[in-house]
């Protein structure tokens, strides 16, 4: 109950007003008393609330044997309607905002500190929707299962490189990292690359560990994070050659040079 609340206030409604309206579409019609005893809504608020709905056309009003009788807007109609004022505003609201992004002064090549595995996972498919040529990326498996279908649906039309981890099966272009005990005791030191035309890309720990990330446009860390991924491709392609020997070499140089 809380968990739809809190939705709908974040389309817009005050706590009271989705409150309200969930309270009419659980009862049906019923009077302005009943709507406060079982949502909570202070009787002295009830009536201003239930008549700023009936303005708004989410709730209807009507005068029954004396008595009045509120409604709620039939949901699939109150979804329609939100949807529609939604997409109106965020219609709105992109052009006028790229119209400030074209006429505001240019940057300076940066690195962007990015919050919040949503947001991270927003600014991942954004680049990927603007790929033209070429996408790399170096993807453990969580993050990859949830970037896949876009990364499909570029690979269409780009070319796609880069190393994945615990991933069976990955998309042509793709390789996958051999087996290893440090891959399989890496916890939660799981990280992700993902450049887009050799001109933008975004990077950080594995989203389900911690919601940090960061975008460059700066051309030495991308070229840095880009031959990077190509050092794990060439050193696991050359180790499948003779993967016993070179991996149990591989291992003890890595203690040494990690060694305190």
């Amino acid at each position: 109950m809380q968990d739809i609340i809190q939705k709908l206030q974040s389309l817009g409604f005050s706590q009271y007003e989705a409150k309200a309206y969930v309270s009419l579409v659980r009862q049906g019609p019923t009077s302005a008393y009943q709507v406060s005893k079982e949502s909570g809504i202070p009787r002295a608020r009830i009536y201003e609330i239930l008549n700023g709905l009936q303005e708004e056309g989410v709730v209807l009003k009507e005068e029954i044997n004396d008595s009045i009788q509120y409604s709620p807007l039939p949901v699939d109609v109150f979804l329609e309607s939100v949807q529609s004022k939604w997409n109106s505003s965020y219609q709105s609201i992109s052009h006028t905002l790229k119209q400030f992004e074209k006429i505001g002064p240019m940057s300076d090549n940066r690195v962007m500190t990015l919050k919040g595995e949503g947001h991270i996972l927003s600014f991942c498919r954004t680049l990927l929707q603007k790929a033209e040529k070429r996408v790399v990326v170096s993807l453990w498996d969580k993050m990859y299962g949830k970037l896949e279908q876009e990364l499909t649906e570029i690979a269409a039309n780009c070319t796609l490189k880069g190393i994945v981890f615990q991933v069976e099966n990955p998309l042509s272009g793709l390789d996958i990292h051999r087996k290893t005990s440090y891959v399989d005791n890496i916890g939660e030191n799981k990280w992700f690359i993902l450049s887009i035309d050799g001109k933008e890309t975004i990077y950080g720990p594995a989203s389900e560990t911690r919601e940090t990330a960061f975008y460059t446009d700066d051309p030495i860390h991308i070229n840095f994070l880009e031959n990077y991924i190509w050092h794990d491709i060439l050193v696991n392609r050359l180790v499948k050659k003779d993967e016993e020997g070179a991996e149990k070499w591989i291992s003890r140089e890595r203690d040494q040079f990690f060694s305190l």
